[in-house]
């Protein structure tokens, strides 16, 4: 970033290092569906699914008469600034605004994973009202056109007790029994918390069902993340509780199991910054300020392609 344009907002997503963290720290930016928003709402079809039968030589095609919907996604600003001292701007800006960038990519990625998967009030409970819904809310509600009841798929552990293999094995089956289950597109999101926890749970056979490298042994295959009853896993600071959006949630750790293509996560644009000159007309310090944005929508395509798994304390 060698020139700074007071006048721009500048895409920072985008770059190497910023999309890197944002992509390690970020479950939702890594594996949802992406949806390209040119507007502030955009709604996106909801197969109901089809159905076929056989057909008798020379018979009649049934007709399918499931219904059909749509899903609407609604941008949300998320953002913040930063204060400069003019000292640290001294020996070189671009750099200074590379760091504060990346930083901004993991505050940002903490904070979009917890809005979109742990936060337990709905969106115009909290000030400033969200624009959308976490899928913690979601599986709490009764949603009458897909049919699905509320806190169906939310299984919960004993309180004060460690997570067994049932809790794990109840929630994944809720997907894996499903119509919306696809093999090749299940996803395991989990707080970093419950890496012990899930280390320590071994399977009928007393092997551990959490395999942390690639193909599942010890110095295993490189680049492939961990996996949980075969499903890749990744951990996100984001999956805990909240009463509303934070990128430091401190509630209820999550595990989160959900057919990716059912996380519909809207971009309308990518994570920016602007810088704002400390040297204008009527500026009374030497701090410069860093601006930074971005519009992103979530939904969820079906609950029943998701379930999660609340460890409680």
């Amino acid at each position: 970033m060698a020139e700074i344009n007071i006048n721009a907002w500048i895409p920072v997503e985008y770059s190497p290092d910023v999309i890197q963290k944002v992509k390690q720290m970020s479950a939702v930016a890594a594996n949802a569906q992406p949806v390209t928003m040119k507007s502030e709402s955009r709604s996106t079809p909801r197969s109901g699914g089809v159905t076929l039968a056989g057909i008798p030589k020379g018979g009649t095609y049934g007709e399918d008469s499931t219904g059909n919907d749509s899903v609407w996604l609604y941008a949300q600003k998320l953002g913040g600034a930063v204060r400069l001292a003019e000292e640290d701007q001294s020996d070189s800006l671009a750099d200074v605004v590379n760091t504060k960038s990346v930083d901004a990519g993991t505050a940002y990625a903490k904070l979009l994973d917890n809005s979109c998967l742990g936060v337990t009030g709905s969106k115009s409970s909290y000030s400033p009202a969200f624009q959308y819904d976490s899928l913690y809310y979601v599986l709490t509600q009764t949603d009458g056109v897909t049919g699905y009841q509320a806190n169906a798929n939310i299984v919960q552990s004993a309180t004060g007790s460690a997570v067994t293999y049932k809790d794990l094995s109840k929630a994944v089956g809720i997907v894996e029994q499903g119509d919306y289950y696809d093999e090749s597109n299940l996803v395991v999101i989990a707080h970093p918390k419950l890496k012990q926890i899930l280390r320590e749970i071994l399977d009928s056979n007393n092997r551990p069902i959490f395999n942390e490298s690639s193909n599942g042994t010890a110095g295993g295959g490189q680049g492939g993340g961990g996996t949980l009853f075969g499903h890749k896993l990744q951990w996100s600071l984001g999956a805990r509780t909240s009463a509303s959006p934070t990128q430091n949630p401190t509630g209820n750790p999550l595990i989160v199991f959900a057919s990716a293509n059912y996380l519909m996560l809207g971009n309308r644009s990518p994570l920016e910054v602007q810088y704002i000159d400390p040297n204008g007309v009527g500026a009374l310090t030497d701090d410069a300020i860093l601006k930074f944005r971005a519009r992103k929508a979530f939904a969820v395509g079906h609950q029943n392609a998701t379930s999660i798994l609340e460890v409680r304390a």
